[in-house]
């Protein structure tokens, strides 16, 4: 629903600084009046079930409240739209006198001090953790929200090689993830090799897939490749539920071995890490040595990330992602040059999959389902296809958010004892997307600091380039 234009005046043809509160009171009432109506069959009734009866509870307070909500924010909505429009019409007083300098952009003097900043405290998080809950076993939840919040930054880092970089949308990447796990729990249990061993052979084996599926889809972009590489994903989804001989089906691969601190087992007996090092046996021990192999595989994935970026296959990427016919006349070979994005980005989907397979003891195909590769592809858009920083901010947000609902319980005063804020985690997910739409269609962080720097190192800004990143 677009908003009337309320400021301007047809008189002056000039913008305001205020905003006419009649037409935004009645913009914001029909807002209202439109949820009301969107309401009443999802959120006016809540089922009970009592045995064999099933009650209707009605929630007509919820409702009101919801709309309230909207109502306010449609008004804050026509305020902020009248301001921004009042500033950008309105010249600045040094405009005509300042110099113009292509200097480095706020978020390159931050990230500065801020990279540093947020790799010391990933690496020193399980110590923080520990000093402030008092215990190993007490800081259990927040090392394990961190293994996952680390897996979710490493895939998709993986996937902002292709999607980012190369400028191809995969809605399939959730395939080398389930290559990846099930290489491993096949290869541990079946032939009893290790984790270090199967690690990179899982890699290697995702990147192989990957080709494949690269080959199919050389002449294909856009929504074409989207189709494409959803399509490779269910049908992988499916072959290892109906593949049982091999795969055993629905019912998952169990009694997964763990992964050893390079042949120390974390066990309690004579040999283990706690007698090898003359430490109190403890779980957390296990959950920590996880913690620090996926900081450790993740920046991997950073580093050879920003390495490829400045050699000639990063640059073909780009230059793929904003021009393909201008890449061809360049002399580019496109065909290596996809099949590359692919094959590393799925590389990295292989190591953190079967990261996932040691870190759970089992693996099922309920687990490689679209969406996880939906999570993942808004953790990249969210980001900011093609930075690495915004991507791990989001897969913290996205990821470390719905955790963090769970202990909302002040809420259950507001709209009852019985509302669980996780619930609505999906509609918080879908919303937060819509805004970042709006207000941020570049993602997080818009810009990025350029692959290759000529005498002075200057900002790109994301309105120069096609895909909105520079």
């Amino acid at each position: 629903m677009n908003a009337p234009s309320i400021t301007t005046t047809a008189k002056t043809n000039t913008v305001s600084r205020h905003f006419d509160m009649a037409a935004a009171f009645k913009d914001a009432l029909k807002a209202a009046l439109i949820m009301l109506g969107l309401s009443i069959p999802i959120l006016v009734y809540k089922t009970d079930q009592s045995g064999a009866d099933l009650f209707l509870t009605p929630r007509w307070g919820l409702v009101a409240i919801v709309c309230a909500i909207v109502f306010g924010l449609r008004l804050v909505l026509h305020a902020f739209t009248a301001s921004r429009a009042y500033r950008q019409a309105t010249p600045s007083p040094h405009q005509a006198t300042e110099p113009v300098h292509a200097m480095p952009s706020a978020f390159q003097h931050v990230s500065r001090f801020a990279i540093p900043f947020f790799v010391g405290v990933a690496v020193t998080f399980p110590i923080l953790v520990y000093l402030i809950q008092g215990g190993l076993n007490e800081s259990r939840y927040w090392v394990d929200l961190g293994i996952l919040i680390l897996t979710y930054v490493m895939l998709g880092w993986g996937l902002n090689i292709v999607v980012g970089l190369a400028g191809l949308l995969d809605l399939g990447y959730v395939a080398f993830y389930a290559v990846g796990a099930y290489s491993y729990a096949l290869l541990s249990t079946t032939f009893g090799l290790s984790f270090w061993i199967c690690l990179p052979l899982a890699g290697i084996l995702a990147a192989f897939w990957g080709v494949i599926l690269g080959f199919p889809v050389l002449r294909l972009r856009g929504d074409y490749l989207a189709i494409v590489t959803l399509a490779f994903g269910e049908i992988i989804r499916l072959v290892l539920i109906n593949w049982v001989d091999l795969t055993n089906g629905g019912a998952g691969i169990s009694s997964i071995p763990r992964a050893t601190f390079f042949g120390i087992p974390f066990s309690s007996g004579e040999g283990g890490f706690a007698d090898t090092f003359g430490l109190e046996f403890n779980g957390m021990h296990r959950m920590i040595f996880l913690y620090y192999l996926i900081l450790a595989l993740a920046l991997l994935t950073n580093f050879v990330t920003m390495r490829l970026r400045k050699l000639p296959v990063g640059r073909a990427w780009e230059a793929l992602r904003e021009d393909e016919i201008a890449c061809r006349s360049l002399g580019i070979n496109t065909t290596n040059t996809k099949l590359t994005a692919f094959a590393i980005g799925a590389m990295f989907g292989g190591f953190a999959g079967s990261f996932f397979a040691v870190r759970q003891g089992f693996v099922s195909p309920e687990s490689f389902n679209f969406l996880e590769s939906a999570i993942i592809l808004a953790i990249v858009v969210m980001g900011g296809m093609g930075s690495q920083i915004g991507v791990a901010i989001a897969a913290i947000v996205l990821v470390g958010g719905p955790e963090i609902l769970r202990n909302l319980t002040f809420l259950q005063s507001v709209f009852g004892s019985g509302f669980d804020p996780n619930e609505y985690r999906l509609l918080l997910f879908g919303a937060g997307m819509v805004a970042m739409m709006v207000w941020r269609p570049r993602g997080l962080i818009s810009e990025r600091e350029p692959s290759v720097i000529l005498k002075e190192r200057k900002a790109i800004s994301g309105s120069l380039v096609k895909e909105g990143h520079g």
